[in-house]
Parts: structure tokens; C-alpha cells; sequence
């Protein structure tokens, strides 16, 4: 699933100083709904690179109060260069199942709401926010799941609005991504600045060329 990926703009993605042990931990956040698996999938295959959901690490009782369970499970093994074994959530069951095995690969993804939190950015190579506002993703995230997961859905757009008014991540991101007909826009985020400290310059981009 490599459709509308830009190989460049993966490569230099690829390029960057690992930022947690010798793992590049990159953070795929934006509104539930805004496309984030989908992006993440496809960039996944041009980097070669297993994906976290944070779908899995979340539940029912805790929609966001997963910081701990990630940086004991995840972070911190990753960091000493080790698999983490963290355990899934069963949003059917309502129960956390068996250990599933993440590897210190070069790249790893992070993708869900809430993958550019505070206590994760110190150790992310890059965020990635993906540029659709909560209202369209809410609506395309309704439709997607249907009529059944309404009442679901009520209580975590509260949630959600609550999570990232007290813990924003777009103005931490290093590039927003905008969906388009036919791949991806890429732009720099707000916490960089158009020139040489602009995140994945064109300079960056002809190095992987080389």
C-alpha cells in the first residue's frame, strides 16, 4: 500500500537521527477520522517500517490515560534497542489480549490520537499531522463505523476535544499532511520555519537522491 507516497519524501523520513534508542519513532496524529491508519499504512510500506496503533494501547475506560502502558511497554524497550511487547486491546471483548511483539526496526510508526502528546514528542524523529479539521473527520469517521458506534462516537468527541485543548499536538508538528486526489501534500507544520531549519528541505530530499 505504497499509493501517493512520495519515495523522497519517505527516504529522507528514513534519513533522520534515530530519537529513541536506534529506533526513528515517527508520529502519524490528527483528528479521529482525518485518514491517520490509511496514511500510515501506505507510508509503512515505502519505509519498510512496522506500524503501532494506538487503537491498541487505548480502551474503553482509559480513551487517553494510555501515556504509562506506552513508555513502559514500548518506549522504554525500543530505547535499550529491545522488542516491546505490549498488549492489544480487544474493543469487542472489553480486555487486553496476548503480547504483541514490536521490533527496534530503523523506522516505526505511531499512529492515532494523540501519538504527538507531550510525553511522547521527546522521543519522536518527526510529527506528522494530518490536515482535516474535527468536524469533516468526525463525519467521515461516523460513516465509517455506521450507525451502531453512534453513542461511541458521541462520548469520544468530548473526549477528544477535552484531550487536545489541554494537550495539543498540530502546533508541535513538523509537517501537516493534506489528503488530495491522487497522494499527499506535504507542508511544514507549525513548529518550524520556511529556510534552512525547515523540516525535510529540499536539500534533505537530493541527499537521498545520492
Amino acid at each position: 500500500m505504497t499509493e501517493g507516497i512520495d519515495l523522497d519524501r519517505a527516504a529522507a523520513l528514513r534519513a533522520l537521527p534515530p530519537s529513541c534508542g536506534p529506533v526513528r519513532l515517527i508520529a502519524v496524529d490528527g483528528h479521529a477520522g482525518s485518514g491517520k491508519s490509511t496514511f500510515a499504512a501506505r507510508l509503512a510500506g515505502r519505509l519498510d517500517a512496522p506500524v503501532l496503533h494506538l487503537d491498541d494501547l487505548a480502551s474503553h475506560a482509559e480513551l487517553f490515560a494510555w501515556t504509562g502502558r506506552m513508555r513502559e511497554e514500548v518506549l522504554l524497550p525500543l530505547s535499550r534497542g529491545e522488542a516491546a511487547r505490549y498488549h492489544p486491546y480487544d474493543w469487542n471483548l472489553r480486555t487486553f489480549g496476548a503480547p504483541r511483539e514490536l521490533p527496534p526496526a530503523p523506522v516505526v510508526l505511531v499512529e492515532g490520537v494523540g501519538a504527538g502528546r507531550r510525553a511522547l514528542r521527546p522521543f519522536l524523529a518527526a510529527l506528522l499531522w494530518m490536515e482535516r479539521g474535527p468536524e469533516e473527520s468526525w463525519a467521515r469517521g461516523r460513516h465509517r463505523d455506521g450507525p451502531a458506534q453512534s453513542d461511541f462516537w458521541d462520548g469520544w468527541t468530548v473526549a477528544e476535544t477535552r484531550h487536545f485543548s489541554e494537550d495539543p499536538s498540530r502546533p508541535f508538528a513538523d509537517t501537516l499532511v493534506r489528503e488530495c486526489p491522487g497522494g499527499y501534500e506535504w507542508l511544514a507544520g507549525p513548529s518550524v520555519t520556511a529556510g534552512p531549519n525547515q523540516f525535510i528541505t529540499e536539500r534533505d530530499i537530493a541527499r537521498t537522491r545520492k
